[in-house]
């Protein structure tokens, strides 16, 4: 008869010797690309994968950390079929995949991933587990937290308990990442009788100096190196396309932090403008610029072009494009170029960005001054 310490190292070998195998499949599923490239190896390495034993659940996991969004997919549908005969057999890894939802170093669409297997093999470990998600780095998990403490400021309404409902709503808010939860907790609050600074929360940029209108004829002005790409001298006047262009200050009323040329500059067409501000960082740091826009446009911060948009009026949304970016201690300025076209339906009138400055989880890095 063998002995228990035998019969546990073999174990222990036989489940080390499984990750091994894994990971030339895994490497196979990420290397797949973009038209079919790798298709036919990642057939076959996934057949392969989708057969180990659901200890092996973590290490698939690891492997969508840093894949691309094809290679990912792969990777997330062999969790799924091995994660569906691991729930049937009751042999679901939940202790190592609450480990893996715990390390903030891997992916977050990973991570997601293992507290939906968590979810689905014990409800009430999910549910113990979600207050803790509040200030997780990925806003999809956050999302489950945010929406406890609506339902938990609900229900002290009911009590008519006013106090505890402003203070899960308030707290909620904190968390809260995504447009839809922020609109609906900032009204709650609201109605409540709370004030809630929302360019505040979102970390939108208010406040500017603009300059119009340049020409944008047959939408040559993308392309066009006007004064203001080359210095910026703001007691500067520069010919415009019909008249004189000269700065001027302006501070963006809109809580979702939009900066309309047509304000100042009125509803011009086939034109271009600038807008310039200073943010002055606590600390040399990694941030992101996120910026909505329908027209053309172009940021460049500290003087180095960040990224370039030539296209118009095919919608603006909150956090439409993020520009990963590297703050400096101090200043650091921001010059947005935007460009209208020349059409005239209603639809095509407005010529305005938003634009704001987080980190990569959503949360706004605020000005030293």
């Amino acid at each position: 008869m063998k002995s228990p310490v035998l019969v546990l190292l073999a174990c222990a070998a036989v489940s080390l010797h499984e990750a091994e195998n894994l990971s030339k499949p895994i490497e196979a599923l990420r290397a797949v690309q973009k038209e079919g490239l790798g298709n036919e190896a990642a057939g076959k390495a996934w057949q392969e994968i989708v057969k180990a034993d659901a200890a092996n659940l973590p290490e698939v996991l690891k492997g969508m950390n840093g894949a691309n969004p094809l290679a990912e997919n792969w990777l997330r549908a062999a969790v799924g079929v091995i994660a569906d005969e691991a729930l049937k057999a009751k042999k679901l890894p939940v202790e190592a995949l609450v480990s893996f939802l715990k390390d903030t170093k891997n992916s977050p669409g990973a991570r997601v991933v293992a507290f939906d297997l968590i979810h689905r093999a014990d409800v009430k470990l999910a549910e113990d587990l979600t207050p803790t998600l509040l200030e997780d780095p990925s806003s999809d998990l956050r999302r489950h937290p945010v929406a406890k403490l609506i339902e938990a400021g609900n229900a002290a309404l009911e009590k008519k308990e006013a106090g505890a409902a402003i203070a899960a709503y308030g707290k909620g808010l904190g968390g809260a990442r995504d447009e839809d939860q922020i609109k609906e907790l900032a009204k709650k609050l609201r109605d409540l009788g709370q004030k809630v600074d929302l360019p505040k929360h979102f970390g939108f940029l208010m406040n500017w100096k603009m300059i119009a209108a340049f020409s944008n004829a047959d939408r040559s002005g993308f392309d066009t190196v006007y004064p203001p790409e080359k210095e910026l001298k703001f007691d500067a006047t520069y010919e415009g396309k019909v008249k004189s262009a000269k700065w001027v200050d302006f501070t963006s009323a809109d809580e979702y932090g939009k900066i309309d040329f047509n304000k100042p500059f009125g509803m011009e067409k086939s034109v271009v403008g600038y807008a310039a501000t200073d943010f002055f960082s606590t600390e040399d740091r990694a941030a992101e610029i996120r910026i909505g826009c329908k027209n053309g446009w172009k940021v460049w911060l500290n003087g180095e072009l960040l990224f370039a948009r030539d296209e118009y009026h095919r919608g603006a949304k909150l956090d439409q494009y993020k520009l990963p970016c590297q703050l400096k201690k101090g200043k650091n300025t921001l010059l947005v170029k935007c460009c209208q076209n020349e059409q005239t339906e209603n639809w095509t009138t407005e010529w305005e960005f938003q634009l704001r400055v987080c980190d990569a989880t959503g949360t706004a890095i605020l000005a030293a001054k």
